[in-house]
């Protein structure tokens, strides 16, 4: 398999280079408009992508999606699209474009964030309305969106299983009191923290911890490399960890 990775020269396009080749897996090309010196051709765009690829994977940034969606299209390349931070607009490109070629999309290539997700929905389903939910997350001082796409993830899983609806609060500030409805949003950033998320289940004098910590940046790496392993024999459609690890 030869892919592409785009957001080749940051901290995860960087890391998918580095499990690709203890994988055997071929790096074709690298799409980053901040380049440096790797292994294998780098391009600042994908109008200038010359190499023949079976799959891309993309750790960029969202303002990225538009070129990469036009390749893609152009090149009936399917897609990991890993990076998070899209509008409702962007999302809606990113299911079109699902319609004419294979996509894979999570916010999280961690196998162990599918299964915490799971749980967290399992969770709410038997915890009910008598259980007060917060998510925390913590990253690394450079990460640019907040809540994260995983913590957003989690919160859509969590809130589908209630039969009132549920609303998404971004920390917590003023005087007032807490909402029942209300799902607390927290987002910490400093130092080099991988990623962290913890969905907190308070109730009547007692509380539940689901976490999820990851120790190093490969573990998403490896994720995407998986996906596209599955992605590459799949037909146009969206696809996610669920129909990877069979979890639907």
């Amino acid at each position: 398999m030869r892919i592409l990775i785009s957001g080749a020269c940051g901290r995860m396009g960087r890391a998918v280079a580095a499990c690709a080749k203890n994988m055997g897996i071929d790096v074709a090309c690298g799409v980053d408009p901040c380049p440096t010196d790797t292994t294998f051709p780098l391009y600042p765009n994908f109008e200038s992508v010359q190499e023949k690829v079976d799959c891309i994977i993309d750790f960029s940034r969202a303002d990225g999606l538009d070129g990469l969606l036009t390749y893609a299209l152009s090149h009936t390349t399917p897609c990991v699209i890993c990076s998070t931070g899209f509008s409702a607009e962007q999302l809606k490109q990113i299911e079109d474009a699902s319609k004419r070629i294979p996509i894979f999309r999570s916010a999280n290539m961690s196998v162990g964030i599918a299964v915490l997700r799971k749980l967290s929905r399992m969770a709410s389903e038997l915890l009910g309305d008598d259980f007060d939910v917060e998510i925390i997350e913590a990253h690394h001082n450079q990460k640019l969106d907040a809540p994260s796409g995983t913590a957003l993830m989690l919160f859509n899983e969590i809130k589908d299983a209630y039969q009132v609806p549920r609303e998404q609060v971004n920390g917590r500030n003023g005087i007032r009191k807490r909402e029942k409805n209300e799902i607390g949003m927290h987002a910490l950033r400093g130092g080099t923290v991988a990623g962290e998320h913890a969905v907190c289940y308070f109730g009547p004098m007692e509380r539940i911890e689901l976490r999820h910590s990851a120790e190093d940046r490969s573990v998403f790496a490896v994720g995407s490399l998986k996906a596209a392993g599955f992605l590459v024999s799949q037909k146009a459609g969206m696809y996610t960890m669920d129909d990877m690890l069979k979890l639907n």
